[in-house]
């Protein structure tokens, strides 16, 4: 199967319908074979109460894309996507503007995804470093 970077990009914008990431106005921006991007907007909506990005957001952001890009290496017809471990480590406060994710798989086992997800600023910056597993189930 070939790699149809709108074709994907497409899907996980659809997928966002009724779900926590629309809520948080996630928006998948980018992917290639082993990465996929998303934004989310830093503001109000995903504060914390000293007006700081929370991290539960950033958490939410991460593991919303960590498992859509799971999604990329499967057959969705026959198997779907469970995380099942998530780790972050929140290097640096974020008050207002977008925040962007990116998920890069480190091992794509059969039953097994490990993905390095990193949380940037507009300038690049590291705001924050999270590890997700998937588990990849047979579809029921």
């Amino acid at each position: 199967m070939s790699f149809d970077k709108d074709k994907i990009l497409q899907l996980c914008n659809q997928w966002c319908k009724n779900t926590l990431m629309e809520t948080l106005e996630i928006e998948y921006i980018d992917a290639g074979e082993d990465f996929l991007t998303a934004k989310m907007p830093v503001n109000s909506r995903v504060h914390q109460p000293m007006g700081l990005l929370h991290g539960g957001a950033t958490v939410a952001l991460a593991e919303s894309v960590g498992s859509a890009a799971s999604l990329m290496f499967i057959n969705t017809e026959r198997q779907e996507v469970r995380g099942i471990e998530i780790a972050a480590n929140h290097l640096k406060a974020k008050r207002e503007g977008t925040v962007f994710c990116t998920a890069k798989i480190i091992h794509q086992g059969r039953s097994i995804h490990l993905w390095e997800i990193k949380i940037t600023d507009e300038q690049g910056k590291l705001i924050s470093l999270c590890k997700l597993t998937n588990m990849i189930l047979p579809r029921r």
